[in-house]
């Protein structure tokens, strides 16, 4: 199986291109699920304190046996912990709970508008970097005006932005912002919660590759450049979506796929998502 290819973030660190996420996994499934993607071969973990998994990815880490220079470990901080404060205690509990020393890169999970400044928020998150704790920071389902603040207001730029991007919803906008100021664009939801694994044109360019939908959808990605991180408990199914650097999509697929575009989200809308627990 060929390698995973590395994305160089704006600060020099490095991420593989594709991850194993965790979100909706079960905290009791979360250590097998990730050893077990592991043992595929994915290095690059993506959690978040809301998935309440934290803990159960920190043992699988720790009791993998790989050395922890070599794994790439995402998390974010939760919707009620935006005040300053609040962010580096936030950070704090993460680091405990996961267990393995520090973090590749720490996200603001949502922008929140309504419920506090999250300038503020991320001027917490620019302490947690230079104390080297997460070798990079960055955002999370943030609109183009939303960065625009942070590049106006603070001295860090976010290294990524993890937005909802499948081929139903391309987000090209926030994906030019991104490439024009050096944030690299990571997609959540990048099979639209399975809605996209129908698609004629999917099914279609899948048949004559002898791939699946998801594998296309995903290398799709791959070929924009998105960091991807597909989640599933089933290790066949982790397996196949590990399995997309031995075939490749033509110009004229990808130009098929991206016109699948119709701005439709499975999740909420950043600028109308307020949701604290």
């Amino acid at each position: 199986m060929p390698a995973v290819p590395n994305i160089t973030l704006n600060n020099g660190v490095e991420i593989p291109q594709l991850g194993f996420g965790v979100f909706q996994v079960p905290p009791e499934k979360t250590k097998e699920a990730t050893l077990s993607a592991l043992d595929v071969g994915y290095r690059h973990i993506d959690t978040a304190e809301m998935y309440g998994n934290e803990k159960e990815v920190g043992q699988a880490v720790r009791e993998s046996g790989i050395d922890r220079a070599e794994l790439f470990v995402t998390s974010k901080l939760n919707n009620g912990f935006h005040a300053h404060d609040d962010a580096l205690a936030a950070f704090d509990q993460s680091l405990a709970d996961l267990d393995i020393g520090y973090l590749d890169l720490f996200l603001i999970h949502w922008p929140l508008p309504k419920v506090g400044d999250f300038v503020e928020t991320w001027k917490a998150l620019e302490e947690v970097y230079r104390s080297g704790r997460a070798k990079a920071i960055g955002v999370s389902n943030f609109q183009p005006h939303h960065l625009r603040r942070l590049l106006d207001e603070t001295d860090v730029v976010p290294a990524v932005n993890q937005i909802e991007v499948h081929p139903y919803l391309t987000q090209e906008t926030a994906r030019a912002f991104g490439a024009e100021h050096g944030i690299a664009t990571e997609a959540w939801s990048p099979i639209a919660q399975g809605l996209v694994l129908k698609d004629p044109v999917i099914t279609s360019i899948a048949d004559r590759l002898g791939k699946s939908a998801a594998q296309v959808t995903l290398r799709w990605h791959i070929q924009r450049g998105d960091i991807v991180f597909p989640k599933s408990v089933t290790r066949s199914r982790v397996e196949e979506n590990f399995a997309l650097f031995d075939f490749e999509l033509t110009e004229g697929d990808m130009s098929e796929i991206s016109a699948l575009n119709r701005d439709e989200r499975t999740g909420p809308n950043p600028d109308e998502f307020n949701y604290v627990p």
